[in-house]
């Protein structure tokens, strides 16, 4: 069973392994915490936005990229487009390739902010039983970050 943790505060100061990045699929980062990991992470910015026209952003699939510090960013599509609002099921998608990217890297902890919910437009409310229920009975401790 993860350990639940409930944050207000800065995504980007916390000490997790992977921190998790709310993108579109169009390469735009240009608003909320978004543009925050753009100035914080280039080099992320850069792999993400030539990912996105090559086609290899879309809904349900974390895009990962290693910072040279050892930090991992999963740049998740919360959004097809920057316009759209977010839809459940692709955030619901998008959860369960992120379980797997986490098992796959053997993640310990990993911080995660309230998914759709700011721009995109979803309740937290209903967002965040979805990611609790989706680690399952993983030992990982999950950072969620309140609205």
């Amino acid at each position: 069973m993860p350990i639940t943790q409930l944050i207000r505060g800065d995504l980007l100061a916390a000490n997790a392994q992977i921190l998790v990045n709310p993108v579109n699929c169009v390469g735009v980062m240009g608003k909320g915490l978004a543009l925050q990991f753009k100035r914080t992470y280039p080099d992320n910015y850069t792999a993400y936005r030539q990912a996105c026209d090559t086609g290899l952003v879309h809904p349900g699939k974390v895009f990962s990229y290693r910072e040279a510090n050892g930090i991992w960013i999963a740049n998740f599509p919360t959004k097809r487009h920057w316009r759209d609002t977010s839809l459940m099921e692709d955030i619901e998608l998008g959860i369960v390739d992120l379980v797997q990217f986490t098992r796959t890297i053997k993640a310990r902890n990993i911080a995660i902010p309230p998914l759709g919910c700011g721009l995109g437009g979803l309740k937290w409310s209903e967002v965040k039983p979805s990611i609790i229920q989706a680690f399952g009975n993983d030992s990982i401790t999950l950072m969620l970050f309140e609205p």
